[in-house]
This record gives structure tokens, sequence and C-alpha cells, in this order.
């Protein structure tokens, strides 16, 4: 049978067979598997900065899902504790209720989805960024796959929101609302999701704008997006 051997840092994390893997999804296609999930939620990344890497993006698709009762458990590098923009990120799926975790080093990308489906990388690029993914739903990859996750899963030290570092630059509460507006919702709906008031909302508007120099709401979405205070979506 041929096979596919995975080559991460110290040597093959997996023999995986190529003829039962699906042609990888782009970053939209991750989201669709992403919110069909219904138990649990399992991502091993190297969590680029970038964020738009099919696998290794936290997006405002993970916040729901934990917000509707997926479980989430996610696993990232130290470094991540020291990187703003990232730490932010996580800090926020942490405060939305996921468990994190970091390890000094990830082995290698992963997401699983209910116990079924794997994405993995199968290609990077000469920066080590997701080149092309595959989907597995052999019931041998996903459990080798499982087994990795929650070998390094017990050796992780736990992430939660009072992690942030102090450069952070933006409270959890108000990188949300950002996220929220910049996604098109109204101040009232806001205000529902953040189950918050509509004063404290245009409060926090003009706190953040006043913060970024911003002289309309639109310029303050364009500078926070600049910053990489906004949640991935889907491009």
């Amino acid at each position: 049978m041929k096979t596919m051997t995975k080559t991460i840092n110290r040597g093959p994390v997996s023999m995986l067979p190529v003829r039962h893997a699906a042609p990888g999804p782009s970053t939209a296609g991750v989201e669709a598997l992403l919110a069909s999930a219904t138990r649990e939620v399992l991502l091993m990344t190297a969590l680029s900065r970038g964020g738009r890497e099919p696998i290794g993006a936290i997006r405002r698709i993970d916040q729901e899902n934990v917000r509707r009762g997926v479980r989430y458990r996610v696993v990232v590098p130290d470094s991540t504790r020291t990187e703003p923009v990232l730490a932010t990120r996580l800090g926020a799926l942490a405060l939305a209720g996921a468990d994190a975790r970091t390890v000094p080093e990830v082995p290698t990308d992963a997401l699983v989805i209910d116990g079924t489906v794997v994405v993995l990388p199968v290609d990077r690029t000469a920066g080590g960024a997701t080149a092309s993914t595959a989907v597995f739903r052999l019931p041998s990859v996903v459990t080798t796959t499982v087994e990795l996750f929650e070998r390094v899963w017990p050796t992780a030290v736990p992430f939660t929101a009072s992690d942030l570092p102090n450069t952070a630059e933006l409270n959890l509460k108000e990188r949300e609302l950002l996220t929220l507006l910049s996604a098109g919702c109204t101040d009232e709906s806001a205000a529902a999701r953040m189950n918050c008031s509509v004063r404290t909302v245009r409060r926090m508007v003009s706190t953040i704008m006043d913060r970024l120099g911003a002289r309309s709401r639109f310029q303050a979405g364009a500078k926070a997006a600049d910053r990489g205070w906004l949640m991935e979506r889907a491009g």
C-alpha cells in the first residue's frame, strides 16, 4: 500500500495512507467542517500570525462553536505567550470557554473534528507555512492523530486569559467588540452577543477610536486590522 511519511522535527510522526485522503480544503472549507462539529475539536498548531493557514488559524467560528457547546482543546507553542497578537487570539478563545495549553514545540499541525475527521498538512512553503492539506476519515488515521494529541496534552501548560502579555493593546472584550462590528453587527446586535448594554458598546467604541487615533469607525476598523486585532475570517 502506498504510504506517506509525515516527518516533523526529529522524526516521522505517522504513516498515513494517501489513497484515503480527500483533496485538501481551502480556509473556507475548513470553516465549513468546523461548523459541522457537534462534540469536540482538537487543534494542535504552530499558530501563524497571518492566520490564513487552513489548519493553524483561530477564527470566529471557533468562538461560536465553543459558545454553542462544542468542546475545544488547543495546543500551541510556548512562544505564543509573549506574542501579543497571537496571545490575544488564544486568550479570546480561552475566555469563550476553550481549554488551551502550550508546549515548547508543537510536533505537527493537526485538526480533529468529532473524532471522525482529520485535517493534516501535506506540503509546506519554504517559510514553513501550510501550502496544502488533506482530509482523512479513515479510523486508523483518526486514531493515530488523536493518540499523538493525547501524548502531548498532559505535558502542556494551561493558558488562560490572565496569561495575556502586558504588551497586548486591547482587552478581550474590546477585541471581541471589534470583531463583531467588523463582521457587520450593529451596536444593538453586538451588545446582545456580548451581554451588555448598547451604551456600553458605544463607550467602548469611543475608547478604541481614541486609542487608535481614528476619526471614524471605518478608519478604526482599518487600523485595527493592520495591527492584527481582528479575528481572522474566511477569505
